[in-house]
């Protein structure tokens, strides 16, 4: 249920987080389950919330067990489609749990839905495919043996930066993997012959970067306004500056207070959750005092001139 509520919200807030959006095939947006979407995984539960927001059939995706441990943030998680994957690190005895989830996942693939697995296990920020772990290819094979038509959809999530607002984002598409492409073996060599298949698809997609060159990342990234075009939006992104810019603040200050390859999601879930109240404060307080009905317009206003800031702004920092 709040996976639909929160579902056009979310593909709204795209267009003010990212100040470009680039996908390498839309018609795969289009797919239709059952799929795994195998994805890379740079940018904490932001890259969960993009590929869900993006495609026509709703998502399932999976997430690190410790985050379920409140009664009330595991049914609120579980509501968004997002089940629990345990690590050694969270405990031996959370270990079996895994086999739950992977049943779960197992009952959603035969019912023809789409699963999102970051297939690198765990989340660093940085322009680099790590080695993949096996997760991906134990519940691709598992399903294939069980006759499930599974298909696998290679994914690379590819962003400018990874520490501020209104950026652009790459998505870049593999070639669809099948059962056929492991000459029907479902055996323990199959393992290692799967990932070395959605290894060679990812790092076709994902953009090797060494150290997060700068000038490697504008040159990836960035493309330049016309002069036309940056002259006339900087009047509209000044106010939308001085507009906006108490609420951004705000957010960006508590999220430096935490870990640094959540910043760019929390920055975002910060800013999706109290924008909305920011406008009617804004709103109210601005009524009060000039008791103008032109305030009213204020709610529509402000998120329009954030938008200019977000395209006179570099997307590469």
């Amino acid at each position: 249920m709040l996976y639909r509520i929160l579902y056009l919200p979310a593909r709204i807030a795209l267009l003010f987080y990212c100040k470009s959006l680039r996908i390498s095939n839309k018609d795969l947006l289009r797919q239709k389950g059952p799929l795994i979407l195998a994805a890379n995984h740079p940018n904490s539960f932001l890259d969960a919330i993009i590929l869900a927001s993006l495609f026509r059939q709703p998502v399932y995706s999976l997430a690190r067990g410790d985050a379920f441990i409140s009664p009330f943030v595991n049914r609120m998680l579980r509501s968004l489609h997002i089940l629990p994957v345990y690590r050694i690190s969270e405990g031996a005895e959370t270990l079996g749990n895994n086999y739950t989830t992977f049943d779960r996942v197992e009952t959603l693939l035969e019912q023809n839905k789409i699963v999102l697995i970051f297939s690198e296990g765990l989340c660093v920020n940085e322009w680099h495919l790590r080695p993949l772990k096996k997760g991906t290819a134990r519940i691709a094979i598992k399903a294939w043996t069980h006759n499930i038509p599974l298909k696998i959809l290679p994914v690379g999530l590819n962003y400018s930066s990874y520490n501020s607002f209104g950026k652009s984002v790459h998505i870049n598409f593999g070639r669809i993997i099948e059962k056929k492409d492991l000459n029907g073996s479902t055996s323990g060599k199959a393992l290692n012959a799967f990932n070395d298949i959605l290894s060679k698809e990812l790092s076709q997609h994902v953009y090797e970067i060494p150290d997060g060159s700068l000038a490697a990342r504008k040159e990836i990234f960035e493309k330049p306004l016309p002069s036309i075009q940056k002259w006339l939006l900087a009047l509209p992104a000044g106010i939308g500056y001085l507009l906006n810019c108490p609420v951004y603040f705000l957010a960006k200050a508590i999220t430096n207070q935490t870990r640094p390859d959540h910043y760019d999601s929390l920055l975002v879930g910060i800013l999706f959750l109290t924008y909305p109240f920011y406008l009617l404060i804004i709103t109210a307080i601005v009524w009060l005092i000039t008791g103008s009905l032109w305030s009213l317009l204020l709610p529509a206003i402000m998120p329009l001139t954030a938008l200019a800031l977000l395209h006179y702004r570099t997307s590469v920092k």
